[in-house]
């Protein structure tokens, strides 16, 4: 099994910058993409991110342009770097990792709130 931890939530303006990062332990070489799903209250989960052991990369359309992705092999890392925040960026965030079994998990999640 994989465990994830996030880190990196906060409480920022409207325009600032933040980024999130999370560590990946336990069966980690099953690991084959790793990313991030955010959830508003009152909305459905979406996957706002996602990178693959290959270093492909998906955003979603709200974020492309303002999100980047980058991994750390060597120190099982994937990190969220998020520019030009707005006020409907606020959401938990959560690190997602699927695997080689199917399986695709989630972190605790880290609360990100942008103030207008």
């Amino acid at each position: 099994q994989v465990q994830l931890v996030e880190s990196g939530g906060d409480l920022v303006q409207a325009g600032e910058s933040l980024t999130l990062s999370c560590v990946a332990s336990g069966n980690i070489f099953s690991i084959n993409a790793m990313g991030w799903y955010r959830q508003a209250p009152g909305m459905q989960r979406e996957l706002v991110a996602l990178i693959t052991n290959s270093e492909q990369t998906y955003f979603a359309d709200s974020v492309k342009g303002r999100f980047t992705i980058s991994r750390d092999h060597h120190k099982n890392m994937v990190f969220l770097q998020m520019n030009s925040l707005k006020p409907d960026d606020t959401a938990v965030y959560y690190c997602n990792a699927q695997t080689t079994y199917g399986t695709s998990l989630l972190g605790q999640g880290t609360q990100v709130t942008v103030s207008s």
